[in-house]
């Protein structure tokens, strides 16, 4: 993400909604113009997750998902084996205790091995992260710290230094999916939040958190340096019954949040 222009990034929970739709929906969204694709890793107490979130990932893990599953998913994506080659930078969302539970050292070994670029964790304070992004970036892994509305000035500053290439900002003060962000309010308090935002960082920050529609994400690239969307593209794709279903319907989607002048070859 050091590229200096505005990024659209995909959050997909893996084998949502069936079983055998990753690979497929991997290559419809990297086609229809997603710049980084963000990859959830289901847990069962997911602090940040709102309804939707939580019931893929309930889907995902019904649907046989694992951390050493996604890792594999992601190592044939990067290799072009059951889709075309991934090439899109790769993201894995995910909270500690799973993480622990494989080895965190070990976790970081894999996940770089099979192509991940980064991760996002939630529940990591950035106050006790040092040990950890130190080894993260000894895989080479960049790690993504979280900035939300509250967050004081001196916090903000302190996050951007950490972040690896870019921060993740809560557009509010909710779960993923919210509808907080509707009414001329919130507007102006987010366009405030995101301005001192701005004025506190020298790296990327990008915006997720109730953002559905093609006209929130133009709003959001106003303001900052990409923008994710998450429980929307879940919804859109959820009623699909196949992985080639799931794939057209994420294509669609996608094309029409993102206009078919930004498709990739």
């Amino acid at each position: 993400m050091r590229e200096d222009r505005k990024f659209l990034i995909a959050y997909y929970m893996p084998e949502f909604p069936v079983p055998g739709s990753t690979l497929p929906v991997l290559e419809a969204l990297q086609k229809s113009g997603a710049d980084v694709i963000e990859l959830g890793m289901p847990y069962s107490d997911p602090i940040g997750d709102g309804p939707v979130i939580q019931d893929a990932a309930q889907v995902a893990i019904k649907n046989g998902v694992h951390i050493p599953g996604i890792l594999e998913m992601v190592r044939k994506a990067r290799a072009g084996k059951g889709c075309k080659k991934i090439t899109v930078p790769i993201l894995l969302m995910g909270y500690c205790s799973p993480l622990m539970a494989y080895g965190g050292d070990c976790f970081l070994n894999d996940a770089s091995e099979a192509g991940v670029d980064g991760l996002l964790i939630p529940d990591l304070p950035p106050e006790e992260a040092e040990g950890f992004l130190s080894r993260a970036e000894g895989f080479g892994l960049s790690v993504v710290f979280f900035i939300s509305p509250v967050t004081p000035s001196e916090r903000i500053r302190m996050i951007d230094g950490l972040s690896t290439d870019f921060s993740y900002c809560f557009a509010v003060n909710a779960t993923t999916g919210t509808g907080k962000l509707a009414g001329a309010e919130h507007e102006t308090d987010i366009e405030v939040y995101l301005r001192r935002v701005r004025d506190n960082t020298q790296k990327k920050y990008v915006v997720g958190f109730g953002i559905k529609d093609k006209e929130r994400v133009e709003k959001m690239l106003a303001l900052a340096d990409g923008a994710v969307v998450g429980t929307a593209f879940l919804q859109a794709i959820r009623d699909a019954s196949t992985p080639q279903e799931a794939a057209v319907m994420a294509a669609g989607f996608w094309r029409k949040l993102r206009g078919p002048q930004h498709t990739n070859a």
